[in-house]
């Protein structure tokens, strides 16, 4: 019997009039072809008893694409959004967006299976428990991941940039400048990223073979703000650093503000490298040396895998990182004699 004008038939209902699972009904619902032909044909006929409207048929425009970053899109992460917006655009691909710090709080991702209007997802830098990013992939649902914030199993498709290989070129340039002291500023010690950076870094000092002193370790909220106050902390140890590597641009900024409260002078007292290359580090005096990320090739990546998930294409590497590039400025330079 058909319910209703206005109520909404949920995929749990369909499931129950069709005797099937509530992920079998999401597949054909989106259109997926990993499903037995009889199987379809219970679930349509379910959906036509209950008045629901008609599962999905996968095109070039059809379905929207949900882009999930739960943080404000400024610098990072509004290039990354921006990207993959225009490069779904191109595709014919309506983009559906949840973004900012409030939507940290919203689970999003278990009731996406369930959603015929939604035929993927791109989630940047997820906070969602590695779980919930597992249960997607069971339910057969197409996403990728942006600079994944924890380690990822192989068959979750994924986009970064080369954290390891750029944070060893940053350590290796001060090396060569003869740094041996050199502080770090580090992302939350459970990002992926800043465990990478960090083993990068360490690889850097032991070719010059120094060993990585826990007491010039911080690990901050990756602001300008906590970079400062992580700055005001190394600059203020009995035997200073003589360089800073912090984990992003901004991050750097604040520690460019604790030398320049302690007068020291940049590069000729104090080195300094940031990560990134936001605007933000051409803006300062001195320029910030730092690490150019591909942050629109990461977008753009992000949908080219994504649109051979959803076609169903045979894809050989899910796992992509994109090469970095060091950019010299004038924040870095010879290590001072102490």
């Amino acid at each position: 019997m058909a319910r209703p004008p206005g109520t909404r038939v949920t995929v749990r209902a369909i499931a129950a009039e069709a005797g099937v699972s509530i992920a079998t009904v999401s597949r054909v619902m989106t259109g997926r072809a990993n499903v037995a032909p009889d199987t379809q044909a219970l679930v349509r006929r379910a959906v036509e008893r209950l008045g629901a409207p008609a599962p999905a048929r996968r095109g070039a425009a059809g379905g929207a694409i949900l882009v999930r970053c739960p943080y404000v899109l400024t610098d990072y992460f509004g290039v990354i959004v921006s990207s993959i917006a225009e490069t779904l655009d191109l595709h014919g691909r309506r983009v559906v967006l949840s973004a900012g710090d409030a939507a940290r709080g919203t689970r999003v991702l278990p009731g996406l299976p369930g959603d015929p209007g939604i035929a993927g997802a791109i989630l940047i830098v997820p906070p969602e428990p590695e779980r919930e990013l597992e249960a997607l992939r069971e339910q057969d649902f197409p996403f990728v991941v942006v600079d994944p914030r924890t380690p990822l199993p192989r068959d979750i498709a994924s986009v970064s940039a080369a954290n390891l290989a750029a944070a060893r070129s940053v350590s290796a340039h001060l090396v060569d400048f003869g740094h041996r002291r050199i502080g770090v500023i580090g992302g939350p010690g459970d990002w992926l990223a800043s465990k990478s950076r960090l083993a990068g870094h360490t690889s850097a000092l032991a070719d010059a073979g120094v060993l990585p002193s826990p007491e010039l370790l911080r690990s901050i909220e990756p602001t300008a703000d906590w970079g400062y106050g992580a700055a005001c902390e190394l600059l203020d140890l009995p035997e200073r650093p003589t360089a800073l590597v912090a984990f992003n641009d901004k991050a750097a900024v604040g520690a460019l503000r604790a030398a320049y409260e302690r007068g020291l002078r940049v590069p000729e007292d104090l080195s300094i490298t940031g990560f990134d290359d936001i605007d933000l580090s051409r803006s300062t005096v001195p320029r910030l040396t730092t690490v150019r990320q591909p942050l629109e090739e990461m977008g753009r990546m992000a949908v080219s895998l994504l649109m051979r998930l959803l076609d169903r294409h045979t894809v050989d590497t899910l796992h992509v990182e994109l090469a970095t590039h060091l950019v010299i400025r004038g924040s870095t330079g010879p290590a001072p004699v102490l």
